[in-house]
């Protein structure tokens, strides 16, 4: 079986060291071996763990949140639902997430069209009736 280093896992998943330290120290990785001289060994399926929690972080998820769903998982079969739920729950966040970026990226669109027609134009004197105030 193979296994990586923290450099190589760090390198792999675009975190630094000192990320995976940390994780480690919050408790994150409670599956990680190390060896006799206290050296982190990651396989495969640790690697797979890590990019759990790093989708879990980048939906906003607390580290200590993220401890406590780690916790389920070590808990077994018993924890199903809850993950189950707690997946369904950030599943929510993420959609609402989706939809303000929408409305952002229609705003962004509104204002690239606004500019590219003053532009063409020489002028913004075109917009004066739909002028926001900041353009």
């Amino acid at each position: 079986m193979k296994t990586y280093s923290i450099s190589e896992v760090a390198k792999e998943l675009n975190l630094t060291v000192y990320t995976l330290r940390y994780y480690d120290k919050e408790g994150l990785m409670p599956f990680v071996e190390r060896t006799s001289s206290g050296a982190r060994l990651f396989k495969e399926s640790d690697i797979g763990a890590l990019k759990v929690i790093e989708c879990l972080k980048s939906t906003g998820m607390p580290i200590k949140e993220i401890k406590s769903f780690i916790d389920w998982c070590s808990d077994g079969d018993s924890t199903l639902q809850k993950r189950h739920d707690m997946f369904l729950g950030r599943k929510a966040i993420v959609e609402a997430q989706m939809e303000e970026l929408k409305k952002t990226m229609e705003l962004i669109e509104h204002k690239c069209l606004y500019y590219k027609t003053a532009l063409d134009a020489g002028t913004e004197d075109i917009h004066q009736k739909n002028k926001i105030e900041i353009n």
